[in-house]
């Protein structure tokens, strides 16, 4: 997928057994993937909004075993998804391998894929797969889709503080008509790991609008990734990702408010939920140039250190500037002077 990357499932296929069992200390044998020759039961078809349209995969050469599955992967076009997968392909004939099953092609594709892999099993979404054999001259399908699913997240407020509550809307329309497709939908709302790892098939139902809106409490501890899938057989035909953005919450606080000229005044300060972000002491000079005199990064308990040093005598403007980082909004603290004496 291309906002969100599914793993698969899968297995390796090990060579030179009896080398590296006459050679222990020696470097291991290389794994040897076995070519495969895979050939599809048409060249081309159209799909339109939601639906797919199975195409035959018969798969020849390979060294697996009762199942495999393909991945396919896009070569060209404008379609949303990038990575399409088979169901299980079952053997049909023995040595040296014959297998045959079905590719659901959704209107995700529209454009040109080709099969990228052949791999052992079948496809589990967020479970790892190994190594593929290669496809030798793998075969184009050339997929018109129309009236393609758009899926857009919507969460409010725009920038999420810390201590309020705040929703988040995900939305399925028709890309060519920009309407709803006029009925219930089944989708796949998760949250963090889950984007990504979980095998999980539970789906949410939309509203006739293709609407879904989750509300959240106020909490410091939301900022995981947040998405919506389309559900597919076997894999999702398409996804979007969501990171609530914060504001930036930084704070800092001179150690002292006057100092010799020349003389290093730590000042300490705070990023709210800012671990590893970095900051910077920036000074004024003239009325509206602001110029970074130091720079530090954010400890894991959220503080930090800079040093400021007063270069002449009298009251010296100085403020913090958080660059934006992660899901965190830039900012600056208000000015705050030190007096070099």
């Amino acid at each position: 997928m291309r906002v969100l990357t599914a793993v698969l499932a899968a297995g390796l296929v090990f060579g030179a057994a009896q080398a590296a069992q006459a050679a222990p200390n020696a470097p291991a044998a290389p794994v040897k993937a076995n070519p495969a020759k895979v050939t599809l039961s048409r060249g081309s078809l159209a799909v339109s909004s939601l639906n797919t349209v199975p195409v035959t995969v018969t798969v020849a050469g390979s060294g697996h075993g009762e199942s495999v599955y393909v991945k396919f992967k896009r070569v060209s076009g404008s379609g949303p998804e990038g990575e399409f997968y088979t169901t299980p392909l079952k053997l049909v004939a023995g040595s040296p391998g014959l297998w045959r099953g079905t590719l659901n092609v959704p209107s995700t594709a529209n454009g040109t894929i080709e099969p990228a892999g052949v791999y052992d099993g079948q496809y589990i979404f967020g479970v790892d797969d190994g190594e593929a054999d290669p496809v030798v001259d793998p075969p184009k399908l050339v997929v018109t889709g129309v009236h393609v699913p758009k899926l857009t997240a919507l969460i409010t407020p725009k920038v999420v503080p810390y201590d309020k509550p705040w929703t988040i809307r995900y939305t399925v329309t028709d890309s060519q008509t920009g309407k709803p497709y006029g009925t219930k939908l089944k989708l796949w709302v998760r949250e963090d790991n889950a984007c990504t790892e979980s095998p999980s098939t539970a789906t949410t139902l939309s509203d006739v609008n293709g609407n879904i809106t989750l509300k959240y409490a106020a909490s410091p501890n939301a900022d995981w990734v947040h998405c919506m899938m389309l559900p597919g057989n076997p894999a999702p035909v398409g996804g979007i990702a969501a990171l609530v953005k914060r504001p930036a919450g930084v704070s800092a606080t001179p150690s002292r408010t006057s100092a010799p000229v020349g003389t290093i005044v730590p000042v300490d300060g705070r990023v709210t939920n800012g671990a590893g972000c970095k900051v910077n002491l920036q000074r004024l000079y003239g009325k509206t140039a602001w110029r970074t005199v130091g720079t530090a990064t954010v400890r894991s308990s959220s503080r930090f250190t800079l040093n400021a040093q007063p270069a002449y005598k009298g009251d010296i403007p100085y403020r913090v500037d958080l660059p934006a980082c992660y899901n965190k909004i830039a900012g600056v603290t208000p000015t705050f002077f030190i007096k070099g004496l």
